[in-house]
């Protein structure tokens, strides 16, 4: 009689390259793992990667039974299958054959409040579930990615071995800590991701003004991203930004970045993002511009026929005669000042959305921890995240990254080269929605007085909304209309 094969210690379903790289990374780090997919190819090509890529721990199963039943008890589940109704389908087929205690980690971008639904559906089966967003893409599931997984925090202790391993690893620990209860870690990495979105269409304008004011070439490019790299604005996207700027077409002349339809695509974490900031009423200007941007991008013919539309009427481009007296090597300068700067403000955005629902939903996030976890594998992890996390250690009732001593100093220091580029960009006719949006950002919070007072008499006179004043206690309504007739002050007096 053959001996029964040795339990594996975790289990992942859902083998395209994100599962696949994931399932190998914990079985090179040393834990036993059983992998299934549908579709049995997927499990076989697995399998092969394995045994090519060292002989990894890794069997794979055929079935849902036999998958849940080669696991070691109490089990734990990853699943990273498209978010959406092939989460619910998969749960269904697994759960059917797990026990009261088992563990079930959905590993994909969704949407917070299914991942509190499918807590409570689960439960009543005894099962423990977790939301975890995973980043890093391809490369980070197999090499180290950032992890944040929220909802049951004894799933995550069952778990918390292997992701401890399995995550990127930065000087002060593994990029992973339990987030919070219910959907927080899937809320966190939606933010991360519209953080993300900030992030790219700074850069994307830094290239534009760069290229198009200054009149620099990729290979000038690759170098100026390259430098920056080596300094404050250190990271995985600027890292990859000089990376593109050196690749050369191999189907023509030139760099390939050039022959790139100027298209961008989104899956719906930037949309969330900017959904839930106005839900919860917080300001993410620069997130909402970069998506805007994204939207825009995608009217292609629209935005072509309105240039030869415009330029019939009469629009002159302004950019030959603007790049006449441009100073490259002070552009230079001032546009890593103005990224910088903008940068700041995205984080502090994305920051305050995630206080906001943290103080709604009672989860008690910790920014400086989520900062740290950041530091590594994500695609957003850079230098400064460091410095987030030391300003939300020194307060961690910050109000925005914007009035952090250290940070205040910074945006006071870079404000004029912000100021600027912004201010050459406009007068070029170069668009820089992103910049724009952080500088107005940064303006409107800095301001102690804002012209906020005549909207809201605006709304008393046309809807009695009533209005609140400086110099003494309570609401008010005044009768606008009536008062201006009779006063020889009134729209009258100025004819």
């Amino acid at each position: 009689m053959e001996a029964s094969p040795a339990l594996s210690r975790i289990g992942l379903a859902g083998l395209a390259v994100m599962g696949q790289n994931l399932a190998l990374n914990i079985a090179e780090k040393g834990f036993p793992i059983s992998v299934y997919n549908r579709t049995t190819s997927k499990v076989d090509e697995t399998v092969d990667r394995a045994h090519n890529e060292g002989h990894l721990p890794l069997s794979g199963q055929y079935n849902p039974r036999d998958f849940v039943l080669s696991l070691q008890r109490p089990r734990s589940v990853i699943i990273l299958v498209k978010a959406g109704a092939p989460v619910d389908q998969t749960i269904a087929a697994l759960s059917d054959h797990m026990e009261p205690g088992d563990s079930i980690i959905d590993g994909g971008n969704e949407w917070y409040e299914n991942t509190e639904r499918r807590i409570q559906e689960v439960s009543q089966k005894g099962i423990l579930y977790l939301g975890m967003g995973v980043s890093g893409g391809e490369e980070g599931a197999r090499f180290g990615p950032s992890l944040m997984p929220g909802g049951s925090y004894e799933a995550y202790s069952n778990v918390q071995d292997i992701l401890n391993k399995v995550a990127a690893q930065v000087e002060d620990g593994p990029c992973v800590t339990y987030i919070g209860e219910g959907g927080s870690g899937n809320f966190v990495k939606m933010v991360h991701n519209g953080i993300e979105y900030g992030d790219m269409q700074l850069i994307s304008e830094a290239y534009d003004v760069l290229r198009n004011i200054g009149g620099l070439s990729n290979s000038e490019l690759s170098e100026i991203f390259a430098e920056w790299n080596r300094g404050e604005l250190e990271s995985f996207l600027i890292e990859i930004t000089a990376d593109i700027f050196k690749v050369k077409d191999e189907h023509g002349d030139g760099e390939l970045v050039d022959k790139i339809l100027d298209k961008t695509g989104m899956k719906g974490t930037g949309k969330w993002t900017v959904q839930q900031a106005a839900e919860l009423s917080v300001a993410a200007p620069t997130i909402a511009a970069s998506l805007d941007c994204r939207y825009l991008s995608g009217l292609k013919e629209e935005r072509e026929s309105a240039a030869e539309a415009l330029k019939e009427a009469g629009l002159k481009e302004e950019v030959g005669s603007v790049k006449s007296g441009v100073d490259k090597k002070r552009l230079i300068d001032d546009v890593r000042q103005a990224l910088y700067a903008s940068k700041i403000c995205s984080y502090a955005q994305g920051m305050n959305l995630l206080r906001a629902k943290s103080t709604e939903k009672g989860w008690n996030l910790n920014f400086g921890e989520l900062a740290r976890i950041w530091k590594g594998g994500c695609i957003i992890r850079a230098v400064f995240l460091d410095r987030i996390k030391k300003a939300y250690q020194r307060n961690p009732n910050l109000a925005s990254l914007v009035v952090d001593p250290e940070f205040a100093k910074e945006m006071v220091q870079r404000q004029a080269a912000w100021r600027r580029v912004v201010g050459l960009a406009i007068s070029a006719g170069v668009s820089t929605p992103g910049m724009c949006a952080s500088l107005s950002y940064f303006d409107t919070y800095r301001r102690s007085r804002l012209p906020a007072n005549l909207v809201q008499a605006q709304r008393d006179l046309f809807g009695a909304h009533t209005y609140e004043r400086i110099d003494r206690p309570g609401s008010f309504h005044t009768e606008w209309t009536k008062l201006a007739r009779q006063s020889k002050t009134g729209v009258g007096a100025l004819n």
